[in-house]
Parts: structure tokens; C-alpha cells; sequence
């Protein structure tokens, strides 16, 4: 999390401007909690994709029901798990100004410029599906001069990467620029199937295509386009009885997506007094994800006959259109104490859902026939999204700012299933900031803010047709989140110091709870989610995170999370008030060290861990605690580095999702069934900057 000089040893903090906001800003002068991962902690990173990212990210939570985190939780909000009705998410998912909300498994994170993630609810950024807060993803931008890097990844478990990037201008007036990334990532996934006598049912294959142009015919006209492809050709074999990192199934899954993306940003500079920005973005996505629903094969369930698999394909399409107006910098020096921005949204979202579900049960010592499913339904989901918002910031004193926006959402969807399932719900929503920031000093800040975010409400699928469905569990409606924030920061460019803290209070209204029941015990693909209103919630906690230089050879960057969660008033769930809610670890951490030991050699180590949280709400089983460290020591040589590194140094078992249900014939008692995280692996890495 340093700016590193290439052609140098001399590392210093550089300062760190947040993109995601309606203009930028100095990270030091933000009204929000906002964690930044830079480029140079990015670029140091052997393994690119965003997962890796999170153990960074204290109060960033994600659930592992798929081979690459799809479904995130900040401060405890969030979803777990996939689609069950409308696909609204709680945390707004961007990648170069495109929403990519529920679909995070595509983030891969090769040469991009910076990683934020802004928590707390973003309401009044980005509307219904930002509840919890945002995840931005910015790549690298065209460069004024040509540019680029080469980077080659090789270690255990079948990890082989080749990535290339870049770019610069294409003419001499440096009017038009490019940039080009293209990466290979492939894994064998960490798992031996012990049935199939493989190593690989839940390997990875992972591709990403990029290409960026800027043009800029004149100072009052800019244009960036952006064409991406990213293919994920994943397996899906991670569950097992005994909850170890050896599988049986014989009937492997998949989990894989193609996404294909277009973004078009134009800005016009129509008077001196304010500008107009255009932000559009198209994606379709592929999904293929299937499992073996038993886990097993012929001969684990003997004298049983149990065999159960379940496939989903799913096409995505979307369209999301914003348009800003945006006044001149605010200047108090020069009599200009007031900023404004005022906008219109736009998102157009379409889905398609084919599953199907084949399997087998039957008991010898039964006189039943033996119970046989081919199901299969067709579901087509549509919505729209139309918001409109507005943001004026003023100064009261030299000093002192406060700032106030608002932002009005309507959700109109339609949906409709070849079981005869047919919803048309719609809301309209409120929410909005007001904030006041002051500067105690040149280097310090102190703000106080309370903004309201909002989510859509939705609908259940298969309640009405499966018996036990009654009306009052087929729809459910908004909810509402107040939340409330102290921060300071300090940042001295002359000290090599970077601290952050804030304090936050969230109450939480009309709380969306995910719980989960098994429909048939000898039928595991009838495992049935359900989305209900509680009355009420609370998350409260702090962050603080400093980054510094020690010495002229040692760097550290620490960051800590706390969070207390509670589920209040639940009139039709009583035993669930007062617990904690799921997936929200009491207490999240990462710290690092980089020591420059000789001029060209450097030893880095990171550690990262949480504490335990519920799987679920549906009942009271929880992970366990854990602290991973990972290492790496490298040498560089002119633009050349070459690195060796270890993850999961101590091969600490971590679990990253966790059922309770039965799976095990013939009378399937509950038990706890856990996904572990990836065990230790190592590599070398040799990258080339020119």
C-alpha cells in the first residue's frame, strides 16, 4: 500500500485520490469510511483476482458457495448466496464504472489502478443496490507514454499465470491513447477427488481482455471506451462429508461465466461554470453452475441408492445509463464556496434462469418405491431501475464544509416461470446524506455524517408450489438502513503517514433475514431459501487503518475492523433476537511489513484473520477463528523483479461457508457440512516493466 519509485528503492506515501465519488477526491479529505487498496499493493499481489483482496479489506466479508466470491458482505450486510427472486444485491459491485453487482467472480485483478471499497450505504452514489456499501474497481487508464509490463506466475497446485498490459498514445498530439491488457490464470483448485482419481474438478481457468481508448479531440471534449471479456472455465467440487479438502463425487460441477462488457464515458465541458458527464454500460453474461448434490458416488452410499445433480444456466444482460452535471470545483480562496452535482439513472436488467434437477433415492429396506426427480423449470426475470439525485456541497467556513444530497429510486420487475410463478412487485425508495467536515489542520480532518441507504424488496420462488408455501412467505418488502459515522484522518506526506478512524451506528428497518429449510430430507436439491422481513436490526462498530514508513528501509500497514451485529424483533423468529447476525465476524484484521533489506532485495510478510461468525440464520452454527500469513521475498533488478512466495504459510484450515442439513442416508441428521479456503501453496513470479 506504498508508491514505489521503479527506478529506486525509495518508497514513500504518496497521495491517494477516490475515484468512485462524483468527482475526485484526496482519500484524506473524504466524509466516509473508505479502504484503499493501491497499485503497488495491487501489482505485488501473485495471485490477481479480488478474492486475495479481501483478507486485506477489515468488515469485508464474502460467502463461498461458488468457485470465486460472487456474494459480499460489509458490516455484515450483504448476500450469501444466489439467486432466490429479484437479483437485488446489498453490495454495488463496479468495475471501470460498470455495474457488476452479484456477479463479483468475474474481478480479476491484473493491471488495474485501484481497489476501493466504500462502506456504509451508498444510497445516494448508487442507489438500490448498495445498501451495505460499494466495491469500485478501477483499471489501469491509457498513459501519455507508451508503457508496459510482463508478468509470469508459476507454482504449486498447477498455478501457471502469463499476463501482458500495455499501452500509450497513438498519435504525437497524444490526442487518441491506448491501453491493452490480456491475462491467462489457471489452478487446479486444491481438492484431490479420490473417486475420479483427479486433482482438478475444481480447477480454474480464468482469462481476462481488455482494451481502453481515450480521445480527446480538444480541451473541452474527452472520451474513454472500454472493451472487456472475462471467461471464467471453473470447476465446482468443493463440498465434502468430512469436511476435508478430499472429494467423492462423481458427477463434478461447473462454475463458470462469460462476461462480455462495453463502457462509453464521455465528458463535455459545456461552460466554464460546469460540465456534463455521459457513463454507459452494456454486459451479457453466461453462467453455467451445477454440483453433485450428494457429494458422493455409487459406492459411498451402499446399500443406498442416493444420486442427485443439479445444473442452472443463466444468461444476464444489462444496460445502465448516467448522466451528471457537475458544477466547478469549490475555491473559498476565490470567493467559490459551493459545489454541486445533479444527475439521472438508468439500469435495465434481464435474466434467464434454465435449471434442472435429476436424482435418485432409494432404501432396500423400504417398502416405497424409490423416490426418482427430473425437474426443471425456465425463469425470466425483468427490471428497471430510474433514479434521480443530487448533491450540493458548501463551505461554511474556510474550514468547515457541509454537504447534503438526496436521491429518489423507482423498481418496477416482472417475473414469471414455467411452474406458473408470476410477480410484478415495484417500490419506490428514498435516501440521502448529509455530512460536515472540518480541517483541524493542514494535516488532520474530523467528520461527522448520517445518510439513509435502501434495498428493493422481492419475492421467494417455489413457495407456492412446494407444500408448506404460504402467501405471507412469497413477498417480501424494502429495506431501509440509517446509518450513522464519526470519522478523522490524518495524512503528513512529510512523516510518511497515512491514519484513519471512524466510529458507525447502523439501525436497519424492515431487515431482510435469509434463512433456510430443507423441503425433503431425501431430496437435497429441495434445500429451500427464504427471504423474510424481521422487524428490525442494529451493526455498529469501528475501522481504523494507518499506513506508515518506519524507517528508510521498513513500511507497515495495519487495518482493523470491529463490528457488533444484532437481529431485533423478530416477531415470527423470537430465538433469533438479540444473536448476532450472519456472516459478521466480531473482528476482522490485516498487518504488513516490507523491509528493502539491500538495495535490491526485499522481504515482504502480510497476516490477515477474523473471528468466528454465524453461517446462518436458520441456525447457530459458526466457523472458527483464524489468522493466515503469507511471505515473499523478491530482488530486482533494473525493470526486472523476480519473487518467490508462500500463501497460507502455517496451512491454517479456514472455512469460507457452512451448511447445517442432512446429507446422509438413510436417516440424514443435521449436520454441520463446512467449504474450506485454499490450503498453502507457493510460486515464483518474474514480471518485466518497460
Amino acid at each position: 500500500m506504498f508508491a514505489e519509485d521503479r527506478t529506486t528503492t525509495q518508497v514513500e506515501i504518496d497521495e491517494i485520490i477516490v475515484k468512485a465519488s462524483w468527482r475526485g477526491t484526496r482519500l484524506e479529505k473524504a466524509d466516509a469510511s473508505i479502504f484503499v487498496v493501491d497499485r503497488e499493493t495491487l501489482a505485488g499481489q501473485p495471485v490477481k483476482h479480488f478474492e486475495q483482496l479481501t483478507l486485506l479489506i477489515p468488515n469485508l466479508n464474502w460467502a463461498g458457495g461458488s468457485s470465486r466470491p460472487r456474494y459480499f458482505q460489509i458490516r455484515g450486510i450483504g448476500e450469501r448466496s444466489g439467486y432466490e427472486g429479484a437479483p437485488n444485491s446489498s453490495v454495488g459491485f463496479i468495475i471501470d464504472d460498470i455495474d457488476f453487482s452479484g456477479q463479483g467472480g468475474i474481478a480479476t485483478a491484473f493491471d488495474l489502478e485501484q481497489v476501493e471499497v466504500h462502506r456504509g450505504p451508498q444510497g445516494l452514489r448508487m442507489g438500490a443496490n448498495a445498501l451495505a456499501g460499494l466495491v469500485y474497481i478501477q483499471s489501469k487508464n491509457p498513459t501519455d507514454a507508451f508503457e508496459g509490463i510482463a508478468e509470469l506466475v508459476y507454482g504449486s497446485d498447477g498455478i501457471k499465470s502469463l499476463g501482458v498490459a500495455m499501452g500509450g498514445p497513438v498519435n504525437q498530439e497524444r490526442t487518441l491513447k491506448y491501453r491493452i491488457a490480456l491475462r491467462q490464470d489457471e489452478v487446479n483448485g486444491f481438492r484431490d477427488n479420490s473417486w475420479l482419481a483427479t486433482d482438478d474438478t475444481s480447477g480454474k481457468k480464468e482469462f481476462t481482455g481488455r482494451i481502453k481508448l481515450n480521445w480527446q479531440p480538444n480541451p473541452a471534449v474527452a472520451v474513454d471506451f472500454l472493451l472487456m471479456n472475462t471467461d471464467l472455465d471453473n470447476g465446482y467440487d468443493a463440498w465434502t462429508l468430512d469436511n476435508s479438502l478430499t472429494t467423492l463425487a462423481d458427477k463434478p460441477g461447473r462454475d463458470s461465466q462469460n462476461s462480455d462488457a462495453l463502457g462509453l464515458k464521455m465528458r463535455f465541458r459545456l461552460h466554464d461554470k460546469f460540465e456534463l458527464y455521459s457513463l454507459t454500460g452494456l454486459t451479457h453474461s453466461d453462467v453455467v453452475f451445477s454440483y453433485d448434490a450428494d457429494w458422493g458416488n455409487d459406492q459411498s452410499w451402499l446399500p443406498y441408492v442416493y444420486d442427485f445433480f443439479s445444473e442452472t444456466l443463466r444468461s444476464r444482460r444489462s444496460l445502465n445509463q448516467e448522466f451528471r452535471l457537475i458544477s466547478e470545483p469549490m475555491d473559498v480562496a476565490n470567493g467559490k464556496p459551493m459545489e454541486w452535482v445533479a444527475g439521472v439513472y438508468y439500469l435495465d436488467l434481464q435474466e434467464r434462469n434454465d435449471r434442472n434437477d435429476l436424482g435418485v433415492y432409494d432404501d432396500p429396506f423400504d417398502n416405497w418405491e424409490a423416490y426418482l426427480q427430473d425437474d426443471s423449470i425456465v425463469s425470466n426475470y425483468a427490471s428497471e431501475n430510474l433514479a434521480f439525485f443530487g448533491n450540493i456541497d458548501r463551505a461554511i467556513t474556510a474550514q468547515t464544509t457541509i454537504s447534503l444530497g438526496v436521491r429518489w429510486e423507482q423498481w418496477d420487475s416482472d417475473y414469471f416461470d414455467t411452474l406458473g410463478e408470476l410477480f410484478s412487485p415495484s417500490d419506490r425508495m428514498l435516501g440521502g446524506r448529509v455530512s460536515l467536515r472540518t480541517a483541524l489542520n493542514e494535516f488532520s480532518n474530523v467528520y461527522a455524517s448520517i445518510a439513509r441507504g435502501y434495498k428493493s424488496g422481492g419475492f421467494n420462488l417455489g413457495l407456492g408450489v412446494q407444500e408448506g408455501g404460504s402467501l405471507n412467505d412469497l413477498v417480501y418488502d424494502p429495506e431501509y438502513l440509517w446509518n450513522y459515522e464519526i470519522g478523522t484522518s490524518v495524512f503528513n506526506s512529510n512523516a510518511n503517514l497515512l491514519f484513519e478512524a471512524v466510529l458507525f451506528w447502523s439501525d436497519r428497518d424492515n431487515q431482510q433475514v435469509l434463512i433456510s429449510k430443507q423441503l425433503d430430507p431425501n431430496n437435497p436439491t429441495t434445500f429451500q431459501y427464504l427471504t423474510q422481513n424481521a422487524a428490525s436490526g442494529r451493526n455498529y462498530g469501528a475501522e481504523l487503518n494507518l499506513r506508515a514508513k518506519l524507517t528508510d528501509a521498513v513500511d507497515l500497514f495495519a487495518a482493523l475492523g470491529l463490528l457488533k451485529t444484532e437481529i431485533r424483533n423478530y416477531q415470527s423468529r423470537p430465538e433469533l433476537e438479540g444473536r448476532r447476525q450472519a456472516h459478521a465476524p466480531a473482528k476482522s484484521y490485516a498487518l504488513g511489513v516490507k523491509w528493502q533489506a539491500l538495495e535490491q532485495l526485499y522481504l515482504s510478510m502480510d497476516l490477515s484473520g477474523q473471528s468466528s461468525f454465524y453461517y446462518s440464520d436458520s441456525h447457530t452454527q459458526k466457523s472458527k477463528p483464524y489468522t493466515l500469513v503469507n511471505l515473499a521475498l523478491g530482488y530486482r533488478h533494473n525493470d526486472w523483479i523476480y519473487e518467490v512466495w508462500i500463501r497460507n504459510v502455517f496451512d491454517r484450515y479456514y472455512s469460507v461457508r457452512g451448511f447445517y442439513f442432512g446429507n446422509e442416508p438413510p436417516n440424514f441428521p443435521d449436520q454441520l457440512y463446512q467449504r474450506q479456503g485454499d490450503p498453502r501453496h507457493w510460486g515464483v513470479l518474474v514480471r518485466y516493466e518497460f
